[in-house]
């Protein structure tokens, strides 16, 4: 059975928790600069970020480079996912056609619990007690997983990092690499402790040799492979005019997902749409040069529905909205939603390579992740009014994104309304006072005679915190007022009167 689409759809939780060893969810975070403290004080994984954004960040610009007018593929890619914005709506009823037509079976989801119950119900249906997964952001955000787990149903992650992040009982912490924040002696611990728990064990002479790492996860994956029933998907982008559901990856784990079980379900967020097979040329330029720092991904898979005789022979595919189209409704705050997941804005951020992913209480973290978030899921929880402010508004992530995502200008906008919603704090009384005092000459001169008075008291001591100033003052060393002021000196040394 299928439902329509009423409206914009509900937030998912907004709340997510601490890291704990034994719990990969995020209910319950702490604001970001509580988390983003804990996770500055690992120095391992600051080291293991530095190296690996930077790595990324070369490749990246050295194959961007080889394009002509990389700016004018920018701004192409732009164009082309505003287009498919401005009319999504005729955009998701063309390819809930074409879909169709091609013998899939479409599903709306107005939020993650419809869209879990949706998935749990076709899977149950299937009497199967395991799946495997493609690497999904969109299963992640609505933590389908957990879903399964909870009804009996084991999902396997079968993309080496996602791997990596499961058998860890971890969190992932990059849109492209969820297991950056591990180096390979850790990942070698984690298969030799946890492989043999869940399927073929780790061979005991293993090493942190990345092709023996490799070969331990192959090993053991393929057995999951061979005998799953029913896989799970995302998409990369999800054609309208053809039908056709694209998924690009590195490993070849996503293709055999997509093509060895007998049911395929794919959960797909209705931002993922472009309207024409046209358009997928710009975007698999920007995409992968924009990843993985290569000039095209290793494997590219498509599927349209269901073909007699070759992969799944049951296709279901899960258009979820979960707050996008709230986000959609906002003028400014819909560019959020051109974003393809490419991990570029993290790769550059001097926030996020210190911090890593896990602060941002979402499986979206990094730039994108401080502005998506706030708009999917609302701005009630305390990790979402302070991640607008988890950013340093160097610009970078704007200049790197591939879509081109003023990022940096809607932190800004996102700030305003987290203030606006708080109404009045202290720190804004104290705005509110400066702007009395700041817009009349003769009040600014009266605060300042005072402040040289403050100033001479203190004897140029520096001072550590302002009452009402809150954060911004704890965070930063305030200036002792100075003994004279520039009124003052003019005054004496240029005679009464030519100071005003």
């Amino acid at each position: 059975m299928t439902t329509q689409p009423s409206g914009p759809a509900g937030a998912s939780p907004a709340a997510y928790a601490p890291l704990q060893e034994t719990s990969p969810t995020f209910v319950g975070m702490p604001k970001f600069p509580k988390a983003a403290r804990v996770e500055l004080a690992n120095a391992q994984q600051r080291k293991n970020l530095r190296h690996a954004t930077h790595t990324i960040r070369t490749k990246r610009g050295n194959v961007v480079r080889e394009i002509d007018d990389w700016e004018a593929l920018r701004v192409a890619g732009a164009d082309l996912k505003d287009e498919a914005l401005h009319h999504l709506g005729d955009y998701l009823e063309q390819l809930e056609a074409s879909l169709t037509a091609n013998g899939a079976t479409v599903h709306w989801a107005r939020d993650a619990e419809e869209a879990n119950r949706i998935v749990l119900d076709i899977v149950q249906a299937k009497q199967v007690d395991e799946v495997v997964k493609v690497k999904s952001m969109v299963t992640q955000e609505i933590e389908l997983n957990e879903a399964l787990e909870a009804a009996g149903i084991n999902a396997w992650e079968t993309d080496l990092a996602e791997l990596i992040v499961q058998l860890g009982h971890d969190r992932p912490s990059h849109i492209l690499v969820p297991a950056i924040h591990r180096n390979r002696s850790e990942i070698r611990e984690i298969f030799l402790r946890e492989m043999g728990l869940v399927g073929r064990p780790a061979p005991t002479d293993l090493t942190d040799d990345p092709p023996r790492l490799a070969e331990a996860a192959r090993l053991h994956l393929r057995e999951k492979f061979l005998r799953a029933k029913v896989g799970i998907s995302g998409a990369n982008f999800a054609i309208a005019d053809t039908g056709t559901l694209v998924v690009v990856e590195s490993e070849g784990n996503g293709r055999m997902c997509l093509t060895l079980p007998e049911t395929l379900i794919s959960v797909v967020g209705i931002e993922k749409v472009l309207p024409t097979w046209e358009d997928l040329g710009p975007m698999l330029q920007l995409l992968p040069r924009s990843s993985t720092g290569e000039r095209m991904n290793p494997y590219t898979t498509m599927w349209s529905g269901v073909h007699e005789g070759d992969g799944p022979q049951e296709v279901h595919v899960v258009l979820l909205d979960n707050g996008r189209s709230h986000v959609l409704g906002d003028r400014l705050g819909r560019q959020a939603l051109r974003c393809i997941r490419c991990s570029a804005c993290l790769n550059v951020c001097p926030v996020y390579e210190r911090t890593g992913g896990h602060a941002y209480g979402s499986v979206y973290p990094g730039p994108i992740g401080a502005v998506l978030n706030p708009q999917l899921r609302g701005t009630a929880s305390d990790i979402d009014k302070s991640l607008p402010y988890a950013s340093s508004l160097c610009g970078a992530c704007f200049d790197a994104c591939p879509v081109r995502i003023n990022i940096p200008e809607l932190l800004v906008e996102l700030r305003g309304r987290v203030v606006d919603e708080a109404g009045r704090t202290p720190e804004s009384a104290a705005m509110k006072a400066a702007a009395w005092v700041l817009s009349d000459p003769r009040r600014l001169a009266g605060a300042q005679r005072a402040a040289t008075t403050a100033g001479k008291v203190l004897g140029g001591r520096t001072l550590r915190s302002v009452p009402g100033l809150g954060a911004w003052a704890n965070a930063r060393d305030v200036p002792s007022p100075p003994k004279e002021t520039f009124r003052q000196w003019w005054t004496r040394e240029r005679g009464k009167g030519e100071g005003r």
